[in-house]
């Protein structure tokens, strides 16, 4: 019953990915990518990364800027992302 019920929800998921347009499909696909990444290089965990953008307008920032983020070096994309964060009053 249970492995039935997991393949139903992974068929679920995997239906809802490809519904998603290109755009969208990518904007998750990078913030899905950039979250841990940050927690990485600023010493958090994902949970903490997501709570600390949320709190300090990197998220907002992230879903904006995506496009522009996602082209740019993974280091500097991180970088514009910290920054908006510590002017907002996230330290770090």
């Amino acid at each position: 019953m249970v492995d039935n019920l997991k393949q139903k929800n992974m068929n679920t998921a995997i239906e809802n990915r490809q519904n998603l347009d290109k755009e969208t499909s990518d904007k998750v696909s990078f913030i899905s990518f950039i979250i841990p990444m940050f927690a990485d290089a600023y010493k958090m965990n994902t949970q903490e990364a997501w709570l600390y953008l949320k709190k300090y307008g990197g998220w907002e920032f992230m879903n904006r800027h995506w496009w522009a983020l996602h082209t740019d070096n993974v280091l500097y994309a991180l970088n514009d992302i910290y920054e908006v964060c510590y002017k907002n009053g996230g330290r770090r």
